[in-house]
């Protein structure tokens, strides 16, 4: 729902919207970190324990026809043909044009956290969204529709992608389940969490991967640790 509601907000909606507002204003008009992406929508984690920061996104097309689907800790990729990312483009110019200016957007429905869905291309346009999509009122069904086939986005041509690289993140926290990892790269674990480090997939191969972190020992202090498999290009 979009403009002057007829009931006084909800303290709970009234916070809803607040969040949605701040993470339009305190955001770049468009990261830079995916180059060539087309269509990138990002949803929170949905993992218990996930770190929202090393999340994946949900989907991601490129311009050259790849597409990835993310999950918890890995994405699976494939190349699309010439007819099916032309259509992707076409349902993404009609999401674009059904919100018009608006870039916050509250659906009806339980209260979620944001959808943020990024395109980059012809003006990058960045819409967060909150609410239910299936209850989009018929003006924003462009939108809404296309942003439930996002979320259920399948291809038979989908398999596991095998990134050459992953960003690290480090950030102090308590040990979880399952016993703590020693660090023994060959930088100190604090670069990590002044920024993040780049890692060869190679060096990552026995670390869980994507927004579930590793507990990390470092003399007497408990890290928490995600490694973000990156795409083609990208830069944390």
């Amino acid at each position: 729902m979009i403009g002057p509601l007829a009931e006084p907000l909800s303290p709970r909606r009234s916070l809803s919207l607040l969040v949605v507002f701040l993470l339009s204003v305190s955001s770049p008009s468009f990261p830079s970190d995916i180059p060539n992406a087309v269509i990138v929508l990002e949803t929170p984690p949905g993992t218990p324990g996930s770190d929202p920061a090393a999340a994946l996104p949900r989907f991601v097309l490129l311009k050259d026809g790849q597409v990835f689907v993310g999950g918890t800790s890995h994405f699976q990729a494939a190349r699309l043909e010439k007819g099916d990312v032309q259509a992707l483009r076409r349902r993404a110019d009609a999401a674009r044009k059904a919100a018009g200016r608006n870039r916050m957007i509250t659906f009806a429905g339980e209260d979620q956290p944001p959808i943020r869905l990024r395109l980059p291309e012809d003006g990058p346009t960045e819409i967060a969204i909150t609410g239910d999509p299936a209850l989009a009122p018929a003006n924003l069904q462009p939108l809404a529709g296309f942003v439930r086939d996002l979320l259920a986005y399948d291809n038979p041509g989908l398999a596991p992608y095998h990134p050459a690289s992953y960003a690290v993140r480090a950030r102090a926290g308590a040990a979880r389940p399952g016993g703590c990892r020693r660090w023994d790269f060959p930088w100190p674990i604090e670069q990590a969490v002044d920024s993040p480090r780049i890692l060869s997939a190679s060096e990552g191969a026995s670390w869980p991967t994507g927004a579930l972190p590793a507990s990390v020992c470092a003399g007497q202090k408990r890290y928490l640790v995600t490694l973000q498999p990156l795409l083609p290009g990208e830069q944390p």
